[in-house]
């Protein structure tokens, strides 16, 4: 590892200088660092090629805008908390000293996550292409009514869903909105696509578990507005007969652990708050 990017979040005052302080400190044990911002995508997308590692200083939202960023060039993020949540962070601010001669080392493992590819269209012409790391979700617009989501896996009719929406999620997505709209938790590892419709309406009501290479073709029936949105940071209208495919990304997300390979479980149960054995209740 020769040279690594640190990136700040513009809404979290905090995060710029702590970058400062850690491309100094990554400078005394010999590795090059470059500094900008998790929304600045054109001042990434020119440095990433040289970089052997992201490191992202705020919540999941920055780790989703990073992963999306390095996928292609297969750069492994670190997460560093400084925002709210945090399922996908690795370290605390004051844990970055010890471990930078533990990357430096090679002392961590690589994590890697199934990530999803979405194309919106209208009629015959592709409008959009995206990649995901948590989810690709048809829902309606502002107007609380629901949409109709004539939905095909691999070519073949599956249901119409009456609903508010419906949640296409990979495993990393699925303790994100997936899970907020009653879907399982899947561990990280496992490469399948989360189904879950979103207050289902005298409809199928239960979440569906796809293989990692189904692909899911939704076709929209509306007579108002309805949207896509893309981890839940990219919105797009969408009208009456657009249609969205989801499948499997052919890039992944790669993340450097210091922990155990168990540690996911130990997050989620502090995210939510559960005790662990040996904690009150």
């Amino acid at each position: 590892m020769r040279r690594i990017g640190l990136l700040h979040h513009p809404r979290l005052p905090a995060t710029q200088p702590m970058a400062v302080e850690m491309a100094r400190q990554a400078g005394e044990v010999g590795l090059a660092a470059w500094i900008g911002s998790t929304w600045d995508e054109e001042g990434v997308s020119g440095e990433i090629a040289d970089l052997d590692l992201l490191v992202t200083l705020g919540g999941d939202g920055s780790i989703l805008r990073a992963a999306r960023m390095a996928a292609r060039w297969g750069v492994p993020v670190l997460g560093v908390k400084m925002g709210r949540l945090g399922f996908l962070t690795e370290l605390e601010p004051g844990q970055w000293p010890a471990a930078l001669p533990r990357l430096l080392a090679g002392d961590y493992w690589l994590e890697e996550r199934m990530m999803l590819y979405a194309e919106y269209h209208r009629g015959e012409e592709c409008r959009g292409q995206y990649e995901a790391l948590n989810d690709v979700v048809v829902s309606r617009g502002s107007l609380a009514r629901i949409v109709r989501l004539e939905t095909h896996i691999d070519g073949s009719f599956l249901t119409t869903y009456a609903a508010d929406g419906l949640i296409v999620a990979t495993a990393t997505g699925s303790t994100a909105y997936a899970f907020a709209a009653g879907g399982p938790v899947l561990p990280p590892q496992l490469k399948n696509i989360l189904l879950i419709p979103i207050a289902p309406h005298l409809s199928m009501d239960r979440a569906i578990v796809l293989a990692q290479g189904a692909v899911v073709k939704v076709l929209v029936h509306t007579d108002h507005q309805a949207i896509l949105t893309v981890d839940g940071q990219f919105e797009y209208e969408l009208r009456d007969g657009d249609w969205v495919t989801v499948q499997a990304s052919p890039h992944l997300g790669r993340f450097v652990r210091f922990q155990d390979q168990a540690y996911f479980y130990r997050t989620l149960m502090e995210r939510l708050r559960w005790p662990l054995p040996g904690q009150p209740a």
